[in-house]
């Protein structure tokens, strides 16, 4: 079954520097912006989530900072980056506050996402500014990021943010309308494929060099991004951008190519929390709590009634209830010293206690596995 864009409660959209940058004038593509600006707001109208992953920042600095050569150094493009940045973002919130929408930068490196204290920070700011409404507009951290630690390109930190967020649909928006079985610009007799149901060896054989320009990317790229991105339960498609609102066409049927959601997809991650990480401690629970856990409730710390070991936020911690029994295994929102402090109390009385005011919940359903 081809995943519905009509349906969809959270999508991110992934865009590349050769979509948003002209390439005479090195200057934002403003009709175009202005063009996916409506298509996101049709999808927010409707209660979907976006969150953006925008490349353009080293393009749109280049030819302002006279960096003419065709291969810059890494020190180059962190300072193209530091420029561009600017540039990109203000490009962004003119373009959707005409649509008004609220746009919010997000800059993440590699070590973002794969150290668990700084992925639940990131995560914890995406949700609270879909909560507010405003579109996230996320990019790598350029101007920081060495070679060691880059993504590389945008598509697979697309695909992290995709898994991190839960997605429902990841959309890689591309100078092409989808995967073919060779390159079409080579092979006249090459053909499209509509859907791919599992990445097969003979699809990644399909992946390509990647293209000249701005981008960074190519096939190969798009291929490991729908990886990582089905793996997690999120569906993923390859689409045209070069067009005015490319969503929009998406939705209405046009050509591009499905990458379907692995079915244990979504079980992957809590099967990581259950079974790959060894807790740090505990957190007890009254009996009111642990029968909300088990209809799928958060861990909140009024229902926490005494806190066991040491651990960090960021942290896997065994859940028992008030028999000492282990009812759920999940990553701590809060340090153990923490949450000895807010334990028993509501969450108005945080920031009397703590000297700020935290998360609502110790362990969020999402990062929760009830036993």
């Amino acid at each position: 079954m081809i995943p519905s864009l009509l349906t969809a409660k959270r999508v991110v959209i992934k865009i590349g520097s050769a979509l948003i940058v002209d390439a005479e004038s090195a200057t934002p593509k403003a009709e175009w912006l202005a063009s996916i600006a409506q298509d996101i707001a049709g999808m927010a109208a409707r209660g979907a989530e976006v969150i953006v992953v925008s490349s353009g920042a080293i393009a749109l600095a280049r030819r302002r900072l006279k960096l003419n050569s065709a291969k810059l150094r890494l020190e180059e493009k962190q300072a193209a980056a530091a420029v561009g940045q600017i540039r990109l973002a203000q490009a962004w919130s003119e373009a959707l506050s005409a649509y008004a929408l609220n746009a919010a930068q997000l800059l993440i490196t590699l070590e973002d996402t794969e150290d668990r204290q700084r992925y639940l920070n990131v995560r914890a700011t995406l949700r609270t500014l879909l909560g507010l409404h405003c579109v996230p507009v996320i990019n790598e951290n350029d101007s920081v990021a060495t070679t060691e630690i880059r993504f590389g390109d945008n598509d697979r930190l697309a695909a992290r943010v995709a898994e991190m967020m839960q997605a429902d649909i990841l959309i890689l928006l591309s100078d092409i309308d989808g995967l073919y079985t060779a390159d079409p610009r080579r092979e006249p007799l090459a053909a499209h494929i509509p859907i791919v149901a599992a990445l097969t060896p003979e699809i990644d054989a399909m992946g390509g060099e990647p293209p000249p320009g701005y981008s960074s990317g190519g096939m190969r790229t798009k291929l490991v991004a729908a990886r990582i991105a089905t793996q997690s339960g999120t569906a993923m498609a390859i689409a045209l951008g070069d067009r005015q609102n490319p969503i929009k066409a998406i939705e209405d049927g046009a050509k591009c190519t499905w990458f379907l959601p692995a079915p244990e997809g979504r079980s992957a991650r809590k099967n990581w929390i259950a079974g790959h990480l060894a807790p740090l401690g505990a957190l007890t629970v009254d009996a009111g709590a642990a029968r909300a856990l088990a209809k799928g409730s958060s861990l909140l710390p009024a229902g926490i009634k005494t806190v066991s070991g040491a651990f960090e936020r960021g942290d896997a911690v065994d859940v028992l209830n008030p028999a000492g029994i282990r009812i759920g295994r999940g990553l701590s929102a809060y340090s153990s010293a923490d949450a000895a402090v807010i334990a028993g109390h509501r969450s108005d009385d945080f920031e009397a206690l703590l000297g700020w005011r935290g998360r609502d919940e110790v362990i969020h359903r999402d990062d929760l596995v009830i036993f």
